[in-house]
Order: C-alpha cells, then structure tokens, then sequence
C-alpha cells in the first residue's frame, strides 16, 4: 500500500472512529484497530492527536469535494433548475448514505473553536468546498460567487446539521430529493440574484 493510500486509510478508520465513539474515542490506538493496521501505524503517519484531527478534515473536505465533481460530471453544467435537482440529490445522499461522514464533520469542526493549532486545517477544508460552489455559482451566472459560495455553503451546513443533529432532528424523517428540491430552488434563486 502506498504513502498517500496508507493515509487516507488512517483518515477513514479516524472518521468512522468519530462516528462510533465521539472525539473521547478518537486515539492511535482505536484507529490503528478500526483500520485492522498494526499497533504504532497511526502514530507513524500522524504523530499528534491534532495531526490526526487535521487528517480527518483535509479527507472530510477531498471525500465531499469528490461527491460535487461526481454530481458535475453525471450533470454536465446546469442551469438553475437543473442544479436545484442536482443539488438537492446530492443533498439528501448526504443526509443518508454519507449521514456519519457529516456528523464526523460537525463533531470534528468544533473542536477547532476549542484548539487553535487546528484552524488552519479546518479553514483549508472550508475553503475547498467554497471553492467549488463559487465555480458552479459562477457557471450559473452568480453576479459575486465568492459571496454567494458562502451563502450556499453556510445554508447547507445548516440544513445538513439541522436535520442531522438539530432538536428535532431524531422525531423528522430525512426528506427525500423531491422535497429537498424547491428548497435549494429557492436558496440558488436568492444566491444567484444581484
């Protein structure tokens, strides 16, 4: 297995670490177990708990940013209703099939509020995916994507944490695709307008 697969091995096996055990369950040890790697593997690659933290960030942010290009490719560039359908599928495999990818985030995110050596990573991450949305923002004509990229992912970190995590989350179903739809109409309309 090479370096770079090695690593991305670890960040999994830490991802999913998180979503079983929360940040207290995130050590070397339960990741090197979880990764069915040997004892000292994690450590090797990612010396510090912060180190390992930020693995799980840039990962977090390359996994998502690989779920929009997918979504680009199979759509080619779409216009504003085509891209609320899109997005709105993208959406919901989010809050199903990648559920514990996003509750990983979330969790992860604010222990960098609590660890300043951690922000940079995080903003990196952050900034990947404002990256992409500016590009499709801009590929729809948004008069400022950059503005508008940060509208766009603020709204989907809210609806995603919402109905992930938020108060009543647990008694809600997920909405499906179709539901999930006008919303994102409604929100690339307000994003897209001067």
């Amino acid at each position: 297995m090479s370096l770079p697969d090695r690593r991305d091995l670890i960040a999994d096996a830490a991802i999913s670490t998180v979503v079983a055990a929360g940040l207290r369950g995130l050590t070397h040890r339960a990741v090197d177990a979880a990764a069915g790697l040997p004892a000292g593997s994690t450590s090797y690659y990612f010396r510090t708990r912060s180190a390992l933290i930020s693995a799980c960030y840039l990962r977090l942010a390359e996994l998502s940013v690989a779920d929009v290009d997918r979504w680009e490719a199979e759509h080619g560039r779409p216009d504003p209703d085509s891209a609320a359908e899109a997005l709105a599928s993208l959406l919901h495999h989010w809050l199903t099939v990648e559920r514990d990818r996003q509750l990983a985030r979330f969790e992860l995110s604010l222990e960098a509020v609590r660890r300043p050596e951690l922000r940079a990573d995080l903003r990196t991450a952050g900034l990947a995916a404002r990256s992409r949305a500016a590009a499709l923002l801009a590929a729809l004509g948004a008069p400022d994507p950059a503005s508008a990229a940060d509208l766009l992912v603020a709204w989907t970190d809210g609806l995603l944490y919402d109905r992930l995590a938020g108060a009543t989350a647990a008694t809600r179903p997920v909405p499906d695709a179709v539901e999930l739809t006008p919303i994102v109409r409604r929100m690339l309309a307000a994003v897209l307008s001067p």
